[in-house]
């Protein structure tokens, strides 16, 4: 009779642990501006307004460039936690777009790409967020090019993360040597997934459904 008990209580107390679990999004996408990518802003501008329509009540939505150095917080374009009334969410809502918009209209070619920064800068800001969920948005050709002094040769730590590259764009040397395209899609999905995190790629823009 005493182990039936303490079996129902382990149950119930299993129960209340799940029911305190967050249960919010937290989105963090990281904005290629290296090179001729900054062209393609305008595409990250239109996904990100898809995102802030698909986010809601407590959920935590920041942007951040890639350049440089990117394991920083300087390097975060807008952010904010959503609050629970819908007028203060649809108010939140238009000075985040507007912060992009800005951004995007006097954005300038970075000279490096420091992806890894970027992710760890991403891990670090959702893990202090505490979000139910956790999904990194890349937006890049996802060709790291870092300056000299720079190391980056880490593992991140992407257990319970999604991240998904979006609008990953043929270099014209992929185009003479396509191995080169495909190894670095198989070397950002070997480096996400040795650590525990969730890999997919969405080139296709009409398919962000799937998203979130």
């Amino acid at each position: 009779m005493k182990y039936g008990i303490l079996f129902t209580l382990f149950i119930l107390l299993a129960a209340c642990s799940s029911d305190t679990a967050p249960r919010n999004n937290g989105v963090y996408m990281l904005l290629d501006t290296s090179g001729t990518y900054a062209e393609e802003l305008t595409k990250a501008e239109q996904i990100i307004r898809f995102t802030l329509s698909k986010l809601d009540a407590s959920d935590t939505f920041a942007v951040a460039r890639i350049d440089t150095g990117s394991f920083s917080e300087k390097d975060i374009i807008a952010k904010t936690s959503f609050d629970d009334r819908p007028s203060a969410i649809n108010r939140q809502k238009r000075l985040f777009a507007q912060q992009v918009s800005d951004f995007v209209a006097s954005a300038r070619p970075a000279q490096y790409t420091d992806i890894t920064g970027g992710l760890l800068q991403a891990v670090e800001f959702l893990n202090e967020k505490d979000t139910g969920t956790k999904t990194i948005l890349i937006f890049s050709d996802l060709k790291e090019d870092l300056e000299k002094g720079y190391v980056r040769d880490i593992d991140v730590p992407l257990e319970g993360f999604d991240v998904i590259a979006l609008n990953v764009t043929k270099l014209r040397s992929d185009n003479i040597d396509p191995r080169e395209y495909l190894g670095r899609l198989q070397e950002w999905q070997g480096r996400v997934e040795k650590t525990g995190g969730q890999w997919r790629v969405i080139n296709d823009l009409d398919g962000l459904d799937g998203l979130l």
